[in-house]
């Protein structure tokens, strides 16, 4: 089994999506190991999104994952990368495929929603960066 992560950034908490997007989450196959509601600071928001430091967007994705509560999912399943990044959707929740989480629910590029992770490997560091490293 593969894991995951999952992030219900603030403007689905706020909108009181959280049951929603995690019931679609748990139809898909999706088993629940961990979960946390938090509030990351602006340098934690930073740790999390270097990968992005320097580019155009980097600041606003970082003011944005701070400016509110987030809730931190840890996932199973089979392909858990593949499978959760297919349930979310394209990026652009103008992009994404009808029925996807960000297309249902995503305002727009930054808004979206969700955060999952892209690969086997960055699920690993996000999943030690949010509940600890894993034995």
């Amino acid at each position: 089994m593969e894991q995951t992560l999952l992030i219900i950034k603030p403007d689905a908490v706020n909108r009181d999506l959280i049951g929603e997007i995690l019931k679609r989450v748990e139809k898909d196959g999706f088993r629940i190991e961990e979960l946390k509601m938090l509030r990351v600071t602006p340098e934690e928001g930073s740790r999390f999104y270097q990968v992005h430091k320097g580019k155009p967007f980097y600041q606003e994705l970082v003011d944005y994952i701070s400016s509110g509560r987030i809730v931190v999912t840890h996932l199973k399943r089979e392909k858990a990368v593949e499978k959760l990044r297919e349930l979310i959707g394209a990026t652009d929740p103008r992009k994404a495929e009808k029925g996807t989480i960000r297309a249902d629910f995503g305002l727009d590029i930054c808004h979206n929603s969700v955060h999952a992770s892209d690969s086997n490997e960055n699920a690993k560091i996000e999943i030690d960066f949010f509940f600890g490293k894993k034995s």
